[in-house]
């Protein structure tokens, strides 16, 4: 079983910036965030593998940076510029190359002034 600790949410201003973090209890090939918004389908937000390529969805991308530290099993999304859509319950996924897949148990972003 691999365990995911998530970090750093919690309420921000629109056009603020927030970091989260999340550890892995171990080595996993790819590493990012999906989000989930009230009444909403959970959705990628950003991917980083070991190699660090990534993937941004196209809402994010021109105000959010996912990056990975490898040698701590850790990957940070920072996000610029929030917007009150933003606002969500963000959750760690973790995927090894075996297949298994795994969920964090969610942190709360509010996006409100």
């Amino acid at each position: 079983q691999v365990q995911l600790v998530e970090s750093g949410g919690g309420l921000v201003q629109p056009g603020g910036s927030l970091r989260l973090s999340c550890v892995a209890s171990r080595s996993a090939f790819t590493m990012g965030w999906y989000r989930q918004a009230p009444g909403k389908q959970r959705v990628l937000v950003a991917t980083i593998t070991s190699s660090v390529n990534t993937i941004l969805a196209d809402s994010v991308k021109s105000r959010f940076a996912i990056t990975r530290d490898n040698a701590k099993n850790t990957v940070y999304l920072q996000r610029n510029s929030l917007k009150p859509e933003d606002a969500a319950v963000y959750y760690c996924h973790a995927r090894f190359l075996d297949g298994r897949f795994y969920w964090g148990q969610g942190t709360q972003v509010t996006v409100s002034s």
